[in-house]
């Protein structure tokens, strides 16, 4: 193993070792027990749960004014008899309550529940867990009217739902799309400068097998036209501390690793800001993982000749990269994961994200072998590449008596030693950055690995698939084979290196120690990441051996020197 291949590796072992301690929560792992424990203990009760009074329409658009300006938290707990109404979409089923006229749940039944315990092959249900999803408070003047506190006359006119009253009217209307459902709303003598305030949920109650992992991925999402999309996590949120913005967004939305609730602009409109400001507030710790939240946003009310109206679109379900791609306004980038280095990731991970959906629609097979088989394609793209960069190290391990010898000649006299050396490099046909030229086909796949890790940290495409004895891609496998598979074919690829490179001991102890150190490393990392990883390396194989057979027939591995006195213009420049 030369040089450039151990730089390749110790750069590989930096990105993977240093990228999950930049870009994940710093709080200690909570187990999965925990963490249930901790959001079952808030939703049993509601009272213990602070909810935040929606601040008014001034307090929402100024940034600039203090907390203590905020109304105070309250408890959602309520008496009220409540009524149930039921939508259809093409996806989901949403269930309305009233009084308030919100949804309280949406049950969508092409998932699983995969909770420990829980599981319900029959779908799973997006909720809050101890309330609505939503809460509305319409804002007219100094009056604020709470709308569960308001019994509404309930109608259905076709796939539409209206609730009625004498103050406000608002209906659901399913969209074609699957999960999306615009919610339209008149407001009568509403006033200048009313509008409608929305509270997020506070929490999702997760579905998911590791529920703490889950739990860690809550967080709170908006997008201010012509901007990136900006994301705060439940855990940046200190108990009480708010946190305002008062930019107007696109969209707002409340998530989890795979689940999204998301208020936007209607599709299809013309970008622009419809929500103004945004006030979060960190909820209590009931557990080591944050879990509680609050966030509240206003949807100021248009004027017209039928009065002041409303309108917004509401989509509750998976964050489906197709999906949320179809909706615009840049919903797919919900979750900007990588930090600030996103920028770098997101191209890379929305490239090889449409690359395996299209191989699973065009081939039809489990997304175990799309990995399997996207592995060997990347491997089998890489191979003339590859093929250079090996034969360039075989040349350059060839010219390494006479550069040195040229290097001692002209160790002082820098400017005669790089002329001599830039003619060794041109009689061969080589150039000065062919060395360094040697390590790019080496780091190409990296960032192909590193867009993979950050795909499976949210793609629900992978979520709950399962391959051979693997019953969920997205997790660590539970036997740990494929990971030793991983770390045995990169020895094996290191070992056959060695078989024809000149006598190296500190290579030697690296090609040992890189595939047991990137073992451990990739044991708890997805399954499905390290079977792509493994398929990778078996694929290199071959091309391996190939190039080893090369450099010995080459007598690489017997010392350099004769070699390069053999070379005619080696020896007439001796002479």
């Amino acid at each position: 193993m030369d040089k450039r291949t151990l730089l390749a590796l110790a750069l590989m072992a930096l990105v993977i070792v240093v990228t999950p301690r930049l870009f994940t929560s710093k709080r200690p792992p909570a187990s999965a027990t925990d963490t249930v424990g901790a959001t079952s203990g808030a939703k049993g009760d509601t009272t213990s749960r602070a909810v935040s009074a929606a601040p008014t329409p001034a307090v929402i658009e100024s940034a600039s004014k203090p907390a203590a300006t905020l109304p105070t938290a309250v408890g959602r707990r309520d008496t009220t008899p409540r009524e149930n109404v039921t939508l259809a979409t093409p996806h989901a089923e949403y269930s309305l309550v009233n009084p308030g006229a919100v949804p309280q749940s949406v049950r969508i039944g092409s998932y699983k529940d995969l909770r420990p315990g829980h599981r319900d092959p029959a779908g799973v249900t997006i909720t809050d867990g101890s309330g609505p999803l939503l809460r509305y408070r319409l804002a007219r003047g100094a009056d604020t009217i709470q709308l569960d506190t308001v019994s509404f006359a309930v109608s259905k006119q076709g796939s539409t739902i209206t609730f009625a009253s004498p103050v406000i009217t608002l209906s659901y209307a399913p969209t074609s799309d699957g999960y999306r459902t615009a919610v339209k709303g008149t407001v009568a003598d509403a006033g200048p400068g009313a509008a409608l305030l929305i509270d997020l949920p506070s929490t999702i109650r997760s579905v998911e097998a590791d529920t703490a992992d889950d739990m860690r991925h809550l967080a709170f999402g908006y997008k201010i036209p012509l901007r990136d999309v900006s994301s705060v996590a439940f855990g940046k949120l200190d108990p009480g501390a708010v946190r305002p913005d008062t930019g107007s967004f696109q969209w707002v939305s409340v998530r989890t690793k795979y689940w999204l609730v998301a208020l936007m602009q209607p599709v299809g409109a013309k970008p622009a800001g419809i929500f103004r400001g945004l006030v979060m507030r960190g909820g209590p710790r009931l557990g080591k993982i944050p879990n509680l939240a609050d966030a509240t946003t206003s949807l100021p009310l248009s004027s017209g000749g039928g009065g002041s109206a409303f309108a917004f679109d509401l989509y509750v379900g998976p964050q489906s990269w197709q999906e949320l791609h179809a909706m615009g306004n840049d919903l797919e980038n919900v979750n900007p994961y990588a930090g600030w280095f996103h920028a770098v990731v997101q191209p890379f991970a929305t490239i090889v994200m449409r690359v395996l959906l299209w191989m699973k629609a065009t081939l039809r097979v489990n997304y175990g072998w799309v990995l399997v088989l996207f592995g060997v394609g990347i491997r089998l793209l890489l191979w003339p590449l590859n093929q250079k960069a090996m034969r360039t190290s075989i040349q350059m391990q060839r010219l390494q008596p006479e550069l040195t010898e040229i290097q001692k000649r002209y160790k002082d006299n820098p400017e005669k030693q790089r002329e001599a050396l830039v003619k060794v490099y041109a009689d061969h046909g080589m150039s000065p950055f062919s060395p360094m030229l040697g390590c790019v086909p080496m780091l190409l796949p990296m960032p192909v690995l590193f867009a993979l890790y950050f795909v499976f940290q949210n793609t629900i495409e992978f979520r709950g698939v399962s391959f051979l004895w693997l019953p969920d891609i997205s997790l660590r496998d539970p036997l740990y084979v494929i990971p030793i598979v991983m770390g045995a074919s990169m020895f094996v690829l290191s070992w056959i290196g060695m078989r024809a490179s000149p006598p190296n001991p500190q290579a030697k102890v690296m090609s040992y120690m890189m595939p047991a150190m990137f073992t451990v490393m990739f044991l708890n990392f997805a399954s499905g990441l390290n079977l792509y990883y493994a398929a990778q390396n078996i694929a290199a194989l071959p091309q391996q051996w190939v190039l080893t057979r090369e450099r010995v027939r080459a007598g690489i591995a017997g010392g350099g020197s004769q070699i390069a006195s053999t070379n005619p213009a080696s020896r007439s420049r001796k002479t």
